[in-house]
């Protein structure tokens, strides 16, 4: 009896299992809340038709007004000398991160106070995540594999980090990083946070994969490898994010590849820094 009761245990983690039980899960959610939101006569739901058209308008603008290459523009209209030139190569990959941290976290935040809607429950608790942290140590470990091999490539190691000083301080270094930390989490209130909690009543787990078309585009800059990953990446942290209604284990996921990703470029190319503060 205890090895049966072991067996079926140890079934529920089974990829198969563990995915499909949680579609079949936010789906019959999604009925339900689809019934009782006809039952209590509130009518169309209009959340996801924001999300949506609101969501690809915000990344149509961060796709054609929010890149670096933006900033350039810019300072050569008011006068790149306004700017101390110790940083002119960080400059613009500090308004990268900021134009995204307004596009994917900002502005929707604003929208949805405007639409009465609470930005604490677009997947800011922590209980859901304690009993599937481990999932995510083990998603690490995987990726952080697949990092360290192909980190000896030099389509790797060329195009990361984006910031191309980070090795000259750790002055540089920190600052990108947080700089990059916060695009990502804004990266995930805006698909794992606000889009899916936007959308779970109405699509249930259909939200997952409409979510994943536009995620994985963001992709298609980068190496192919990692653009074919993020269809992946995107399935599993929305299953994720829905079932433990929470994007804070996404973001930590997100954050320590992308730190890993960059130790690991540096150190097959120029190193990490050896001093504090840029000389120069």
């Amino acid at each position: 009896m205890g090895a049966l009761t072991d067996r079926r245990q140890g079934s529920q983690f089974h990829p198969a299992r563990f995915f499909l039980d949680a579609w079949r899960s936010f789906d019959a959610d999604a009925a339900t809340a689809r019934a009782d939101r006809s039952a209590r006569g509130l009518g169309y739901d209009i959340r996801p038709l924001i999300a949506l058209t609101c969501g690809a308008t915000l990344l149509v603008a961060m796709h054609y007004y929010g890149k670096a290459g933006t900033f350039v523009k810019i300072a050569d209209t008011i006068g790149a000398q306004r700017f101390d030139q110790r940083f002119s190569a960080l400059y613009p990959q500090m308004y990268w991160a900021l134009a995204h941290v307004a596009g994917y976290f900002a502005v929707p935040a604003l929208l949805l106070r405007l639409t009465g809607q609470r930005v604490r429950d677009q997947g800011f608790g922590w209980a859901g995540l304690r009993q599937h942290f481990w999932i995510y140590l083990v998603l690490y470990a995987i990726v952080l594999a697949a990092v360290i091999a192909i980190s000896f490539t030099s389509a790797f190691s060329s195009f990361y980090p984006f910031y191309h000083g980070a090795n000259r301080s750790w002055f540089d270094f920190g600052v990108w990083e947080l700089l990059y930390s916060a695009q990502f989490f804004a990266l995930e209130f805006f698909f794992r946070g606000w889009w899916l909690t936007a959308c779970r009543d109405a699509l249930g787990s259909g939200a997952i994969f409409a979510m994943i078309v536009p995620y994985t585009m963001l992709h298609l800059s980068k190496p192919a490898p990692e653009a074919f990953a993020a269809i992946l990446a995107g399935m599993v942290l929305g299953t994720l994010a829905m079932k433990t209604r929470t994007i804070r284990g996404g973001d930590i996921l997100h954050v320590s590849i992308a730190v890993s990703r960059d130790v690991a470029a540096l150190l097959q190319t120029t190193g990490l820094p050896h001093q504090f503060w840029p000389l120069s």
